[in-house]
């Protein structure tokens, strides 16, 4: 059984080449200095405010452009009353960039916060602290181009449209199929995606074995200039 997933729609474009995976590639940055960081950087008060009080860990997904598909992921944690800026991996989002209106199959990412709840994959749990789903059902169709045959072998689900607690490849929608779904932080193949979040394979085993339910992760994600209002 294949998954057609990331927005619900089959993404066949094979521009872009194979990101570097390996934990020393060049889609991960080293950990930067920071200093007393009173809240997530480059994000306006309307999105500050949604991210839960109990919330330890943040995911910013910090899109280039409105139409564009490059953008930046940064883990956050806090300590105290303070975020540190742990970890940074250059992705990709939807290939048609970003919208707050997001429609099943319009191949762009939905601005917004959103929880983090379960994961799941092709491959085998890397150690994950969240809920992991492994099954052969995330397999990428191989009528789509080999450079996306490995997204989908470890994914997190953003908890957009979806029902919390269920494998990320549950195909329920509470708000309507229109709404769209499937979105996930999954492995990156060098391009834009059909509406999720991509970055490296040593990237998504960082966060898979990072990420806490204990510390209320969530994801503040969407383009720079819409993550500032």
């Amino acid at each position: 059984m294949s998954l057609a997933a990331c927005g619900g729609s089959s993404d066949t474009n094979s521009g872009g080449t194979k990101a570097d995976t390996d934990s020393g590639g060049k889609s991960e940055r080293a950990k930067p200095e920071t200093v007393d960081l009173t809240r997530i950087p480059d994000v306006g008060d309307r999105l500050q405010k949604q991210i839960p009080a109990e919330s330890r860990q943040v995911v910013a997904v910090y899109g280039e452009g409105k139409d564009d598909a490059d953008a930046t992921v940064v883990l956050y944690t806090k300590s105290g009353s303070t975020w540190d800026q742990t970890r940074t991996w250059r992705g990709h989002n939807g290939k048609k960039g970003w919208t707050t209106d997001h429609q099943e199959g319009d191949k762009r990412s939905p601005v917004g916060v959103f929880t983090l709840t379960d994961a799941g994959g092709v491959l085998a749990d890397p150690g994950a602290k969240f809920p992991y789903s492994q099954s052969a059902a995330f397999q990428a169709p191989h009528y789509w181009a080999k450079s996306h045959w490995h997204d989908f072998d470890y994914v997190i689900a953003i908890d957009y449209n979806r029902v919390k607690g269920t494998s990320p490849n549950d195909p329920t929608r509470p708000e309507g199929q229109s709404k769209g779904g499937s979105i996930w932080l999954h492995m990156d193949h060098g391009s834009g995606t059909s509406a999720c979040v991509s970055l490296s394979k040593s990237g998504m085993e960082y966060l898979l074995r990072t990420l806490d339910p204990a510390k209320h992760p969530v994801i503040v994600m969407g383009d720079k200039a819409e993550l500032k209002a």
